[in-house]
């Protein structure tokens, strides 16, 4: 297992694709400490209160959730500072996320050749290192049956999930 960074680099919005940035579902995420464990909590863009993945009056544009996150939003300065934006997938748009977990070193950027194969498969799609640098995601359009999947390292989701962007291309 890849030991992940606990700091978080600014996220490089100019690699955003599009096709995400107009569309109004995106969030602030802050790394925050849960039953001991390191977890990314989603919250409303220019509000201190935490979003739903389930509920989109929590959700704003990309244009709100990057100002939130750069502390410019007109109407709130985050007491603590959010560690980035992210994504929400919901069943009225295109989209599938891929997660893959552990499978990239942060200091060299070498993908496991498991994932690498996963990522040239899904070559039509947006895909980014995670803002760990020890994981991978992907995001293409369709659709995951029941919403979502798990299976060891690699989480597929079309609803009902954030994902953190981070703008790092692979």
């Amino acid at each position: 297992m890849m030991q992940a960074t606990t700091a978080v680099n600014p996220p490089i919005v100019e690699n955003f694709p599009p096709e995400l940035t107009e569309r109004p579902q995106w969030v602030c995420w802050r790394l925050e400490e849960r039953g001991g464990t390191q977890t990314k909590v989603p919250y409303t863009p220019a509000t201190a209160h935490p979003a739903s993945v389930t509920d989109l009056l929590t959700w704003g544009t990309f244009e709100d959730a990057y100002a939130a996150y750069n502390g410019t939003h007109p109407r709130y300065t985050p007491y603590t500072p959010y560690s980035g934006i992210g994504f929400v997938f919901c069943s009225g748009d295109p989209f599938a996320g891929i997660d893959l977990d552990g499978c990239r070193d942060p200091e060299t950027g070498k993908v496991e050749e498991w994932a690498r194969d996963i990522i040239d498969a899904a070559s039509e799609g947006y895909v980014e290192a995670s803002p760990s640098g020890t994981g991978v995601h992907i995001i293409i359009e369709g659709r995951v049956r029941g919403g979502g999947i798990r299976k060891g390292p690699i989480e597929m989701y079309s609803c009902d999930r954030f994902f953190t962007i981070t703008g790092v291309l692979l």
